[in-house]
């Protein structure tokens, strides 16, 4: 009876439902987590009001690849968890040169506006609290960012991570503008030439 008992009580701990999926071990995904930011929120009813948390949380592995996601529930953990997991889920890549960006670039969101430029070395990533953690999770060691709108934190990184998607490198760049099939034509044209001159 004794083993029964023990195995009842261990099956009303169990977490069912959505809880549940959350509570469970967190996937070995190469990154790290970073939360930007945690707020309360608060709904209006009839009995008086339920409150709520809010993370703002920021998954990144160091080397280009960058997720951002909003989490809300009645905890703050669960709220981290429903954030991360589906930051995870919605990960973007970006070139990166060095330890910096490729090019000058301006992301808009909302009413937020962030513009960021390449950094010599040892310069150091200068900017906002909520953008300095998104360019450290993405690997970004030298880059200089300004806010040009809103300070709101949710829409001042949502603003870095479409300035993000703006970045692009050389080689596509120049796969757009028709130069890559100049650039392998080009030796061939030298090979010509210094045929004959190897035969004379």
């Amino acid at each position: 009876m004794s083993n029964e008992t023990l195995a009842k009580s261990e099956n009303k701990k169990e977490a069912k439902g959505k809880r549940a999926e959350f509570q469970k071990a967190r996937p070995a995904v190469e990154g790290k987590t970073t939360v930007i930011h945690v707020a309360r929120t608060a709904k209006v009813v009839k009995g008086g009001k339920r409150f709520g948390f809010r993370a703002l949380v920021v998954v990144g592995n160091g080397v280009g690849n960058v997720g951002v996601a909003i989490g809300k529930a009645n905890q703050v953990q669960l709220a981290i968890a429903k954030a991360e997991s589906h930051a995870r889920k919605h990960m973007i890549k970006f070139p990166v040169v060095g330890d910096t960006i490729p090019h000058e670039t301006i992301g808009k969101f909302g009413a937020a506006s962030v513009w960021m430029k390449p950094a010599a070395p040892g310069t150091g990533v200068i900017a906002g609290s909520g953008v300095r953690l998104l360019f450290e999770a993405a690997g970004i060691k030298d880059v200089l960012a300004k806010s040009l709108g809103s300070t709101n934190p949710c829409n001042l990184v949502y603003a870095t991570l479409e300035a993000f998607k703006q970045l692009k490198s050389k080689e596509a760049v120049n796969v757009l503008r028709g130069k890559a099939t100049a650039e392998t034509e080009a030796p061939k044209a030298e090979e010509v030439k210094s045929e004959p001159a190897k035969a004379e």
